[in-house]
């Protein structure tokens, strides 16, 4: 939810063993499944050592209140480090922007602690550098959030400074223009970055024009649109205590902790809170977008569909099936386009699962002349997922992964609150947490063919080409995807229909 290697670099750690283990293959089979299909032939039978087995996960106890106001508070005592994580999240994001104003939730989330009512800027940051703390604030797809890290002698100043910037921002013109300046700039150097341009142009194909299709830090135009006044409207709209969660997490009782959130959260007055009207995102459907980039020497790929909300029931199982077609611990499009092919450094897939809808995604990127045949390899794999029953082992090595990162996940206070806030905020159960391990192990390979037929669409994907057109798209009809849409990069606009920005008189045509 909310630093980490990128998914492209934990794959292609992934691929670098992969690598290792494929080039010193042996002519033996490691049994009688592998023959079903030729693809297997080339599965090494050695395998590196099994991993340990796993120890059992004890979770901390926990507790969850409802305050007064509509406050929901989750404390997790643990006490193997003296510190106390105070997270708390409030229930929109960038899903919530009016129209027009594409950022308008970035913004807010921007400004919480650059002044409140009573502090400045910099009275905010000398604060909590005073206790030896870390504060931070943003916003992501349906959500918002404020955090904060303290040791326990300074668990109540970091508790109000907290309430503070949740509460009480200033918004201060001075701050707006400079964050808005900040945002403009940031949004000039991603339009000519291809990575970018590629992971927003699928978003907006997988979702339309649905919220979770829109850029969320907004555009040029959107942002410059922006007031104080809508700022304020959106803070006062949304930020309320009965649509938030606060998780403390830390070396404290149940009791102090309670305490402390009654005593600093208490007198927040409970609002009402507009109704979230959720909106279908548009059937998976077959359409092709080449953004020119004249002169690129490699091509960003994109391919995907839409798919499920974290909620959905089979989250679990298809969350293990992308993992099994481009994620740790297996990956297929790695094995084919990395160790058999030498295409691409890194190649991956990853589910997105939100709180209306989700969507699946498979990335890469190769050399311009060889796009049509990494693009062709990628689309074949989320057909041969939905095909062919999942070989054992690529099932056994990708539960391995989900199973044995749980316990880092929950190791120290800050990640604790993290996965404690994102089963509440998904409406799930927080004993979920404690049996994790044992559902994913329960998955078996008819799961995931299950999901696979149900939830990958190999015949409708949506796909981004970011590269050079002039290179790219002689490809792609030889390789069966004969329809498609040019796009100069100078032109993109992502809220446009056909992506197009209106030619200027003597500009780009």
């Amino acid at each position: 939810m909310l630093s980490r290697l990128t998914n492209r670099q934990r794959t292609t750690i992934w691929g670098l063993l992969l690598t290792v283990l494929v080039s010193g293959a042996l002519s033996t089979l490691a049994g009688a499944d592998y023959e079903k299909t030729a693809r297997w032939k080339a599965w090494p039978s050695s395998r590196m050592p099994k991993p340990l087995e796993a120890r059992p996960v004890t979770f901390p106890p926990y507790e969850i209140r409802t305050l007064a106001n509509g406050l929901k508070v989750v404390v997790v005592t643990q006490h193997e480090q003296p510190a106390v994580s105070l997270r708390m999240i409030v229930r929109a994001g960038a899903a919530n922007d009016p129209q027009g104003r594409a950022g308008l939730a970035n913004m807010v989330a921007s400004l919480l602690d650059q002044g409140t009512a009573t502090r400045s800027a910099g009275d905010v940051a000398e604060a909590i550098d005073y206790i030896g703390g870390a504060l931070g604030a943003g916003a992501g797809t349906d959500l918002s959030f404020v955090n904060a890290i303290v040791m326990k002698d300074n668990f109540a100043d970091g508790l109000t400074l907290l309430s503070d910037v949740a509460r009480t921002p200033a918004f201060a013109p001075q701050e707006i223009e400079r964050q808005r300046d900040q945002v403009v700039s940031a949004l000039g150097v991603n339009a000519g970055d291809p990575e970018w341009v590629a992971d927003a142009v699928i978003d907006r194909l997988i979702y339309g024009f649905h919220p979770y299709g829109l850029p969320g830090a907004g555009t040029a135009t959107s942002v410059a649109a922006i007031t104080r006044d809508d700022i304020v409207a959106f803070h006062q709209r949304w930020y309320a205590p009965n649509n938030a969660i606060l998780a403390i997490v830390g070396d404290l009782s149940l009791d102090e902790a309670f305490a402390g959130a009654e005593r600093v959260f208490g007198g927040w007055a409970r609002r009402d809170v507009p109704a979230v009207r959720a909106s279908e995102a548009p059937d998976a459907t077959r359409r092709v977008i080449v953004v020119d980039r004249p002169g690129a020497v490699q091509t960003e790929i994109r391919v995907g569909n839409v798919a499920i909300p974290r909620k959905h029931a089979d989250y679990e199982a298809l969350d293990l099936a992308v993992k099994v077609l481009g994620g740790e611990g297996a990956n297929r499009i790695q094995r084919v386009l990395r160790s058999e092919r030498g295409l691409t450094y890194g190649a991956s897939a990853d589910i997105q699962a939100l709180k209306q809808t989700g969507g699946i995604v498979a990335e890469t990127d190769t050399r311009s002349e060889t796009t049509g045949e990494a693009l062709r390899l990628v689309v074949d794999e989320f057909f041969r997922l939905q095909r062919e029953p999942v070989f054992e082992l690529e099932l056994a090595d990708a539960q391995a992964y989900l199973t044995g990162n749980f316990p880092l996940t929950i190791e120290t206070p800050d990640a604790i609150a993290l996965q404690v806030l994102n089963v509440l905020f998904y409406d799930l159960d927080v004993k979920d947490l404690e049996t994790y391990r044992a559902r994913v192990n329960a998955i078996k390979s008819d799961d995931i063919q299950r999901v696979a037929r149900g939830y990958l669409k190999p015949a409708r994907l949506s796909i981004v080409l970011v590269g050079d057109a002039r290179l790219v798209e002689p490809q792609l009809k030889s390789v069966g995807f004969g329809e498609f849409e040019r796009v100069p990069i100078e032109r993109l606009d992502l809220t446009a229909p056909n992506f197009l920005r209106p030619a200027t008189a003597g500009g780009a045509h």
